[in-house]
């Protein structure tokens, strides 16, 4: 299958899936999210891909969710954004074959939620992470609030979540966001070799093992995270936000 923003190329058993929008900071909108869902559909059914690389093209790896999406978005708008999310990335987590996010650039809110829906995270030197969410008056839609905190800690994440604060790689590989920090010229090679020596390893005890530790595996969670995302979706707060960022200024928060 052919898709408009993303890249596939199968190689000896690896499929690197890239995102293909850097004219936009490979920003996530809505027709990138369903072509992410489609292909992991399509790879699982796939015998000859035994495991996925997932970065995006040029210096980025997804700056995030398109902004442009949220104008003027209802309640139940908020509510779709953010289902359809965590259904991408719920079929990424749960995937029985390995994948490994090779972080290049920014990894910012539903990139960085993203990249930890991959069971294994690769970053450049060059990487920078967060979940600046709160600077639109909104709270990450895709898993952050609780994938953070099974990665870096609940104390950590209240922190990166609150003050929306942006971390470098090196910082990112302390608190355990991403397992390696390599040069920007050797990510693709370092992740192609993890991953080979994964899937060398037996399929099936691959596919267990990653069932075991998924931490985002919890229904009551996720819905809660969906539920007050859509909530405050309606209010004049998220509104000023997304026209600050649009508009480049700074927020007037009002509570309301």
């Amino acid at each position: 299958m052919k898709y408009k923003n993303i890249k596939t190329l199968l190689n000896r058993g690896i499929l690197t899936l890239t995102i293909n929008r850097p004219e936009k900071f490979n920003a996530l909108n809505s027709e990138i999210l369903k072509e992410l869902r489609e292909a992991f559909i399509e790879l699982l059914g796939n015998s000859e891909v035994k495991g996925v690389i997932l970065t995006g093209e040029g210096k980025n790896f997804a700056s995030g969710a398109d902004i442009s999406e949220f104008v003027g978005i209802s309640f139940k708008e908020g509510a779709r954004i953010s289902e359809n999310g965590h259904k991408t990335f719920d079929l990424i987590e749960r995937s029985p074959k390995p994948v490994i996010a090779a972080v290049n650039g920014y990894a910012l809110g539903g990139g960085c939620e993203l990249a930890m829906a991959c069971h294994i995270r690769i970053a450049s030197h060059k990487a920078k992470f967060g979940q600046p969410e709160i600077d639109l008056g909104i709270i990450p839609g895709f898993g952050g609030t609780f994938r953070l905190p099974g990665l870096v800690g609940h104390g950590k994440a209240m922190e990166l979540l609150l003050t929306g604060e942006m971390i470098d790689a090196h910082a990112a590989e302390r608190l355990g966001l991403v397992n390696h920090v390599v040069k920007e010229n050797d990510l693709i090679a370092h992740s192609e070799k993890m991953l080979e020596k994964i899937i060398s390893k037996a399929p099936l005890a691959v596919a267990s093992i990653i069932r075991c530790l998924n931490i985002g595996d919890n229904y009551t969670i996720k819905q809660r995270e969906i539920n007050i995302f859509k909530r405050l979706c309606s209010t004049g707060d998220f509104r000023e936000g997304v026209s600050a960022f649009i508009e480049k200024r700074k927020p007037d928060f009002k509570g309301e």
